[in-house]
C-alpha cells in the first residue's frame, strides 16, 4: 500500500485501512463511515489499490447491443420513465420477427452480446419470452444472450405458474446464458414500498440469483442509488450481495447505477454529484471483496467520470451498447453508446490497459 493511504491521521479511517491491508472484511459500520467521510482521495486510493491487486491495470469492455422487447409493464416503480400501460401512446411489444428485423438493421460487426430487458407485460404469455430468445439464438447463435432481470424471472413465475428453476430451465433451453443485474434497486423492502417497487421483493430477488447460480448460470447484479435511501441502506444492500456471493460465487460483476433525475417521483430532483458517484464505486470495491469486478456504467455517470472511476476501484467500462433507452428515458444526458475506438481511448487515457472481453470475462484482445 502507498504512503498516502497508510499515513491517514483519521483514527477510524486508519483502522479501516489496516483491515483492508490485512485482508479483513469491512462491516456495516465501516461502510457507513466511508460514506460519511469527506476524505474522497483516501477512499479512492484504497479502492484503487484493492482493484490493482485483483485485476492489475486491465479494464474490460465488450461489444454489445441492448434490446428492449416491450415497454408495457404492470409495475409502477417511481423512478421509471420507460414503462407504459397497454394502449398508451408509444407503448409497444415487438414480435420475434420484429425484434430480429431491428437487430438486422442496427447490429454492427463484432457484437458478442445481446443485453435483453423490458417491461413486465402481463398481456403476453410466458411462451412469448421463451420464443423471443429462441428466435434470437437461432438467428445469431454466436452472440451471447444476457437476458432478463431477476424481477422479470419472478414475474414469469407468476404468469406461468412455474417455479424459478422451471422458468430458468425453459429459458436456458431457448438460449439464455446469463441474467442481467437489474431489478435490485435498493435491497430494502421498506425502500421498495416507498418507491412503489411492486415487483420481486428482496428475498425473491436474491432467490432468483441463488437458483440461477445453482443451475450453473453466472449473473450480474446492480444497486440503483441516489433517491430516498440512506447510506446504511446502500451498505446493507452490498452486504446482502456479498453474503449470497459467499454462498454461490455466481456474481461476475457489481454495477452501481446512479439515479437519473427525470423521474415521476418528487423525491428525485437532481443528479448525484460526481463526489457521490466516485465514492459509491470505491466503497463497492472495498465492501465486495468476493466479486471480481466493479463496473463504471458510463450511461449513468458519463464518460469523463467513468474514466476517473477507473482509478477509484472500477475494472469494467461496460461496452458499446448501441441505443440504450431506459436510463435516457429517465434523463441521462450521456451517449447512447460508444465505439470500440472511443472505449479504448477512454481506458488508455486513465493509464489503464483496455481488454476486450466476452460476457464471462474471457479475454478476446488486449490493447497494449
Amino acid at each position: 500500500m502507498s504512503t498516502l493511504v497508510t499515513s491517514s491521521t483519521d483514527q477510524r479511517m486508519a483502522k479501516i485501512i489496516e483491515k483492508v491491508q490485512n485482508g479483513q472484511r469491512l462491516d456495516l459500520e465501516d461502510g457507513v463511515y466511508l460514506y460519511e467521510s469527506d476524505d474522497i482521495l483516501t477512499i479512492g486510493q484504497l479502492a484503487n489499490e484493492v482493484n490493482l491487486r485483483k485485476n492489475g491495470k486491465k479494464v474490460y469492455f465488450i461489444e454489445n447491443m441492448s434490446l428492449y422487447f416491450t415497454n408495457v409493464c404492470e409495475s409502477r416503480c417511481a423512478f421509471c420513465n420507460f414503462r407504459k400501460d397497454a394502449g398508451d401512446e408509444g407503448a409497444y411489444t415487438l414480435s420475434a420477427e420484429e425484434m430480429i428485423a431491428y437487430v438486422d438493421q442496427h447490429i454492427h460487426p463484432g457484437v458478442r452480446e445481446f443485453h435483453i430487458v423490458g417491461g413486465h407485460n402481463q398481456h403476453v404469455p410466458f411462451q412469448y419470452y421463451v420464443d423471443s430468445l429462441r428466435a434470437l439464438h437461432e438467428k445469431y447463435p454466436d452472440v451471447t444472450l444476457k437476458a432478463y432481470t431477476a424481477a422479470e424471472i419472478d414475474f414469469f413465475t407468476r404468469i406461468s405458474g412455474l417455479s424459478i428453476a422451471e422458468v430458468l430451465r425453459q429459458l436456458m433451453d431457448a438460449g439464455l446464458q446469463t441474467l442481467t443485474g437489474g431489478g435490485a434497486e435498493i435491497l430494502s423492502d421498506q425502500y421498495r414500498e416507498k418507491m412503489h417497487v411492486d415487483k420481486a421483493n428482496v428475498d425473491r430477488y436474491l432467490e432468483v440469483h441463488r437458483v440461477a447460480h445453482q443451475l450453473g448460470l453466472k449473473t450480474h447484479t446492480t444497486m440503483l442509488y441516489g433517491s430516498i435511501e440512506s447510506h446504511e441502506d446502500r451498505v446493507r444492500h452490498m452486504l446482502q450481495i456479498r453474503d449470497l456471493q459467499d454462498e454461490t460465487n455466481g456474481f461476475m460483476v457489481f454495477i452501481p447505477l446512479s439515479m437519473q433525475p427525470k423521474s415521476k417521483s418528487a423525491d428525485i430532483r437532481r443528479r448525484n454529484s460526481a463526489f457521490e458517484d466516485l465514492k459509491t464505486i470505491a466503497i463497492s470495491r472495498l465492501m465486495l471483496d468476493n466479486i471480481q469486478h466493479i463496473k463504471a456504467y458510463f450511461i449513468n455517470i458519463g464518460t469523463q467520470l467513468t474514466q476517473m472511476a477507473l482509478t477509484f476501484g472500477a475494472s469494467d467500462a461496460h461496452g458499446t451498447i448501441v441505443k440504450e433507452r431506459i436510463s435516457h428515458a429517465a434523463g441521462a444526458l450521456t451517449p447512447e453508446g460508444l465505439t470500440r475506438a472511443e472505449l479504448t481511448w477512454l481506458i488508455k487515457g486513465a493509464g489503464r490497459i483496455p481488454v476486450e472481453r466476452d460476457t464471462f470475462y474471457n479475454e478476446i484482445k488486449v490493447y497494449e
